[in-house]
């Protein structure tokens, strides 16, 4: 995001500030732009503290997003189920960049794909996949797995730059993928910079 934004003000809008996985997306996606640059304004703004609605509101998290728009945000990143869904109609009515969350939502938000740069992915297909294989071939045990930068597969990951691909210098890609590198191997923590991770 701060790579691409013109105006050095980014925006991100969670779904509720009580569930630490919306929590630390946002404070990943903040302090990786820190880390880019110093200078760059994040804003950042919970849809509601209610759990029923937080995540099923678009008109709210439009709103939201217009509100930042009018502040000089011109990347936004959601956080915030189909109350995101508003936050990326909003990028697009506005001509700003999107980022998506969990899945690639380019491709699962087609109409909205001319401005999804990429989304952040939890790589669920290939994470379940290994499991099931794991199974199949007898390798499973039991306890806690970790679908992180570290597994194999990754767990997590970032989605293609689709129609943005000749847009996004390569160096873009260069520090993404420097950037993974760090979190799978423990010398970045997304935790670390100026906004803090839940619980911290």
């Amino acid at each position: 995001a701060a790579n691409i934004s013109e105006t050095g003000v980014i925006g991100t809008v969670g779904g509720i500030d009580s569930v630490p996985p919306v929590v630390n997306y946002i404070a990943g996606y903040a302090n990786g732009a820190a880390s880019v640059n110093p200078d760059i304004e994040t804003l950042i703004e919970y849809a509601s503290t209610d759990i029923t609605t937080a995540f099923n509101d678009p008109a709210t998290g439009r709103s939201i997003a217009e509100q930042m728009i009018d502040a000089d945000a011109d990347v936004l990143f959601q956080v915030a189920g189909l109350t995101g869904q508003g936050v990326l109609e909003a990028a697009c009515d506005a001509g700003v960049f999107g980022i998506g969350v969990d899945v690639d939502q380019y491709l699962s938000l087609p109409d909205l794909g001319e401005c999804i740069v990429t989304s952040a992915e939890k790589k669920l297909r290939e994470s379940v996949q290994a499991a099931i294989e794991r199974v199949a071939d007898g390798s499973a045990e039991s306890g806690n797995i970790f679908h992180d930068a570290a597994a194999d597969p990754p767990g997590v990951g970032l989605a293609p730059f689709h129609d943005f691909e000749g847009q996004i210098d390569p160096s873009v890609q260069d520090a993404v993928d420097e950037a993974f590198q760090g979190l799978a191997d423990g010398s970045i923590d997304p935790c670390e910079g100026p906004t803090p991770c839940f619980g911290s």
